[in-house]
């Protein structure tokens, strides 16, 4: 479907084909698991802090309703598009299968930077969206959850703005809140954990010291930075660490808390004085024993793939390796991936204890 027309989506649709064909998957049943049962596209006009209206597009993907009600986070970036939506939401199926939760997957997610919004522009727009999604979501219809670009404040908002509509306070509706509002404890950090948690088993079937693995992680936001933190709990020696400005190397390994320091400064981990600077394409080519992408989809192509230089791929971010690179590992042998779906399960397995405290009021 040409409004679905996304690599992320292609992406998606390619792996399901590998995976139908090895399951002998009918070919009536297949569309029915590819294509998302119900897709959404919104206009948000907001009124800016300088007086000014400017219109935002929204859009939530509901892909397969099966199971139960589907779950999925909401994402603010400026290249959100409908397709990429799509691919994500697909994603989230297969990973609440995978996990054996009771819930279908979505994504929801509008085309701005959050960072070029003032907090009152960035409420006001997560309300609107919120008010335009009413009638297609709910606690046993469609979940809301963080991801990038949104945090435990835009879902406080999220639920806010449904339960003055509702005219009951509904916590049920979003997960990821704040504790005092219905969230659970740990889930903030719950994707992350998990992560290093699974890196973690790895290296004990890998027969891996984890006391002389060397680690590098890009994308060093919310999952990035508490894998960082997990891993090195372990024992593991982070070299290497990056975000949207840039990476930064230090053989000796990083100094965490102090770069935690200088993140929350500068938000940013560039400029980072004990390690030298280098680029996202040279972090992912250095040689290292875990190598965790937390960032966005497709970050390792054909491209370069063939120089990645790591025992371990652990898939933080969703769809970080494309198609033709799994085929490049799959050739190479000497890479154990942990793929995304299960890597960075942890976060929706959180939810769902959250979502279940919720609708018991527990």
């Amino acid at each position: 479907m040409d409004i679905y027309d996304h690599p992320t989506f292609r992406m998606a649709c390619q792996q399901f084909d590998l995976v139908a064909d090895l399951l002998q998957v009918p070919e009536a049943e297949r569309a029915r698991l590819k294509f998302p049962k119900r897709s959404m596209t919104v206009a948000l006009p907001i009124k800016r802090d300088d007086g000014s209206t400017q219109v935002f597009s929204g859009y939530r993907v509901q892909h397969h309703l099966t199971l139960g009600p589907t779950k999925g986070g909401l994402r603010y970036h400026a290249d959100v598009t409908l397709g990429e939506v799509a691919g994500l939401a697909m994603w989230m199926s297969w990973k609440c299968a995978l996990t054996g939760l009771p819930y279908g997957g979505a994504k929801g997610g509008v085309a701005c930077d959050p960072h070029k919004l003032s907090a009152g522009e960035l409420e006001r727009l997560t309300r609107r969206y919120t008010q335009e999604m009413i009638p297609f979501i709910g606690p046993q219809v469609d979940i809301m959850a963080p991801d990038v670009g949104t945090n435990e404040q835009v879902m406080a908002w999220m639920m806010d703005s449904y339960s003055m509509h509702m005219g009951h306070t509904v916590p049920s509706i979003v997960t990821g809140k704040p504790v005092g509002l219905g969230g659970s404890v740990g889930r903030r950090e719950a994707t992350g954990r998990g992560v290093g948690y699974l890196i973690n088993r790895t290296m004990d079937v890998l027969g891996l010291d984890a006391n002389k693995a060397t680690a590098i992680v890009q994308g060093y936001g919310n999952v990035g930075s508490v894998a960082a933190f997990s891993l090195a709990k372990y024992g593991v020696r982070i070299i290497a660490v990056s975000d949207v400005n840039g990476g930064i190397h230090n053989e000796k390994g990083l100094d965490l808390w102090k770069l935690e320091k200088h993140n929350a400064e500068h938000r940013t981990v560039a400029g980072f004085a004990e390690a030298e600077p280098i680029t996202n394409d040279q972090l992912l080519e250095t040689r290292c024993d875990i190598l965790v992408p937390a960032a966005l989809e497709r970050q390792i192509t054909d491209a370069n793939a063939h120089r990645i230089q790591c025992r371990i791929l652990a898939e933080a971010a969703n769809g970080p390796t494309t198609p033709e690179a799994d085929v490049i590992l799959e050739q190479r042998g000497d890479i154990f991936v942990i793929p995304d779906i299960l890597c960075n399960a942890g976060g929706v397995v959180v939810s769902y204890f959250e979502w279940v405290q919720d609708l018991q009021s527990f």
